[in-house]
């Protein structure tokens, strides 16, 4: 989300190292740099100007003077500034009330608000073990209701089913009946969004409001809406006295402003962070580590979070127990490790996380292990018959010419896929001889596959 501002703000700290110490000049050109990413990233202008006000206070002050390291005590500032402006650890949704608990989510058209209430009925159900019923009152967008109800199902909530004709404001008090009824712990309600804010969308979910009287109020907002988010928010917080805020879409190619901006103007805590389209795409939004991608030195703790949520760890424990006794590394080992790679959004989605050099390591193996490059190769290996998987040295030129057309692609491709397998095959034999050292020995500096060139 923030490769853009990273990038320059890298470049405006790096004109700080080395120096032996910072001066009034240096710093005003430094801020001066770091005031323009922020404005580039969309972030908006009072925001800008605390953080800058802050950053300049602190950096002219005996702290920085008397280090020997100015260039990263500006760095570890530049960075508690972020944290500051972006608020305390999302705590997540607060149920201590009487259920059920009534949660409204809020916010524009396009926002995400739909996949978002099914994210949270997922987080809800699997990890607080809570009953969840969603309900969506957008009678303006029939599939809007359609997609809540797919949803639901997905993930093993309850549905509201609406009548044709069915008015918002008794879809909602039914939400709430239906919920009391079944003994649900919380119900979502999912309300209708407009391109832009205007008077009849506001009095319609203040109408919502007055009805559920919810115990949570969330302004579910698009981290690459720019400005229109911080305007979005400050007129739903003054409409609706928000409880919290959840930012989406934070994995794509977006400035990262509204992340910077919309707790500030709020006053109200970032709860949760979108991080793709899959309903497990949502995490508890943690300042820190966000300012620590921001500044270029990744987010590792959030890595392994993910790494332990997403990765099977029976399988994983197999295929370990499988090269410890010498037995090879096959296809269908391949395969497997291709889709607990999909399963945690791909490898772009996780070099995001990466610091510095490792990302920058990770990024040049796009072309090997992008999104499209995977599935790919996953369907080269399910166009194989279990032998060849089994055995891939059996794979000669008639063969290919069957799983290239089989799989829709080309020999070459086939051929791509045999060379890599290959390297692959030699790191886990490396790895059964001798474990981490022996893995790191083979890899010479790089990654699988030809990760790191």
């Amino acid at each position: 989300m923030f490769d853009k501002l990273t990038q320059r703000l890298a470049g405006a700290v790096d004109s700080l190292r080395g120096r032996g110490r910072l001066t009034e000049e240096n710093i005003a050109d430094t801020l001066r740099q770091v005031r323009m990413a922020l404005i580039e990233a969309d972030v908006a202008v009072p925001v800008v100007k605390s953080l800058i006000d802050s950053v300049k206070v602190r950096a002219l002050g005996a702290e920085v003077q008397q280090s020997l390291t100015p260039g990263q005590i500006f760095i570890k500032i530049l960075h508690d500034e972020l944290v500051t402006i972006m608020g305390e650890p999302g705590g997540g949704l607060s149920l201590r009330a009487e259920p059920p608990v009534v949660v409204l989510l809020a916010g524009l058209q396009g926002a995400g608000k739909t996949t978002t209430a099914a994210k949270l009925a997922r987080l809800l159900l699997q990890e607080r073990k809570k009953r969840v019923l969603l309900a969506s009152t957008d009678v303006y967008r029939p599939a809007a209701i359609t997609q809540l109800e797919r949803l639901a199902a997905q993930v093993g909530a309850g549905f509201v089913t609406v009548a044709e004709g069915e008015l918002p404001l008794a879809i909602a008090q039914r939400a709430l009946d239906d919920a009391r009824r079944g003994a649900y712990d919380v119900v979502i309600v999912d309300t209708a969004g407009r391109l832009h804010v205007d008077g009849e969308m506001m009095a319609e979910v203040q109408a919502i409001d007055a009805l559920l009287q919810p115990h949570e109020r969330v302004f579910v907002v698009d981290s690459m809406a720019g400005q229109d988010a911080v305007n979005a928010a400050k007129a739903f917080n003054t409409a609706l006295d928000l409880t919290g805020i959840i930012l989406t879409k934070a994995d794509g190619d977006a400035r990262g402003g509204a992340a910077l901006s919309v707790r500030y103007v709020t006053g109200k805590p970032i709860l949760y962070v979108g991080v793709g389209e899959k309903v497990e795409a949502l995490e508890l939004f943690h300042p820190e580590r966000v300012a620590s991608r921001i500044l270029g030195m990744g987010d590792v703790l959030s890595l392994v979070e993910q790494v332990q949520r997403e990765v099977d760890h029976e399988k994983a424990a197999g295929l370990a127990k499988k090269l410890a006794k010498g037995k090879g590394f096959d296809f269908n080992d391949l395969r497997e490790q291709m889709l607990q790679l999909e399963r945690m959004g791909g490898i772009s989605a996780l070099m995001d996380k990466l610091p510095g050099q490792l990302s920058q390591a990770a990024a040049q193996s796009q072309g090997q292990f992008g999104g499209r490059e995977v599935k790919r190769q996953i369907a080269l290996i399910n166009s194989m018959t279990p032998v060849e998987r089994r055995r891939p040295e059996l794979i000669d030129g008639s063969r290919k010419r069957r799983i290239a057309n089989g799989s829709g692609l080309q020999v070459q491709d086939v051929n791509r896929l045999l060379k890599q397998f290959l390297q692959m095959q030699k790191v886990m034999k490396q790895f059964s001889k001798g474990g981490v050292r022996g893995l790191m020995r083979s890899l010479g500096g790089r990654f699988p596959g030809g990760f790191g060139g």
